[in-house]
């Protein structure tokens, strides 16, 4: 008997650290090259970069006690200065959220929540919350490397495909830039549309054929292990 509860509560504790792990694909767009030379990105400083779309789709996985399997959230970016330059200081950001329309209230409140927690300073002042319909795809497999989706609405949109020898234009061209978030894996991307066109920035863009994007998978989130008592 004591066996069977053992096990019983090993379960538990594992189904309790899985559902603390929040797991899925991200996407972001700069509207400064973050795979490029030193004096292609030295061109660009204080001129270009401040402005960004992160994106994350989850997989599985609960935040505050909330399932998200399934859904989306974004946001969109304007700071004050080139994002990733050490030498500048680019808060404070503003920012609009984007979330899944399909999402329960339960789940855009967490969605916001988990958002924020990702990136940090860049959400620390959200003007607006905008509730529509997002797609987003990031296929797996050598065979489409690089190539993902995201499209908000009509407001905002990201297209990207891999990164290829016709996008080495000095030769020197390394990952300039890191994302702007924790991400478990990422690859610098050409982004062949990177556009944000909604209100609240005081900002629009559209963007073709730069490489500033990222594609890749993040796992979020510190284990939470349920307390036991014995009696």
């Amino acid at each position: 008997m004591k066996k069977l509860l053992l096990s019983a509560a090993v379960l538990f504790l594992l189904s309790a650290v899985s559902l603390a792990q929040v797991r899925g694909s991200y996407m972001e767009t700069r509207s400064a090259d973050v795979y490029t030379g030193q004096c292609f990105a030295n061109g660009e400083v204080n001129l270009n970069g401040s402005e960004a779309l992160m994106a994350w789709h989850i997989d599985s996985g609960a935040w505050e006690g909330v399932r998200l399997d399934g859904t989306t959230v974004a946001a969109a970016v304007r700071a004050k200065a080139t994002l990733g330059d050490p030498y500048a200081e680019p808060y404070p950001a503003k920012s609009v959220v984007l979330i899944d329309d399909r999402s329960t209230p339960k789940q855009q409140k967490a969605l916001l929540s988990f958002a924020r927690r990702q990136a940090g300073r860049l959400l620390e002042n959200v003007v607006r919350v905008e509730r529509l319909p997002i797609v987003m795809e990031v296929p797996e497999g050598e065979h489409v490397h690089g190539r993902a989706r995201f499209q908000a609405g009509d407001i905002a949109a990201i297209h990207t495909r891999g990164i290829n020898g016709k996008d080495h234009l000095c030769g020197n061209e390394v990952t300039f830039y890191s994302p702007l978030t924790d991400v478990k894996h990422a690859m610098a991307a050409v982004a062949l549309k990177d556009s944000y066109t909604g209100p609240g920035l005081g900002t629009t863009w559209t963007l073709e054929g730069k490489r500033s994007a990222f594609v890749g998978h993040f796992e979020a989130g510190a284990p939470q292990v349920a307390r036991t008592h014995s009696h």
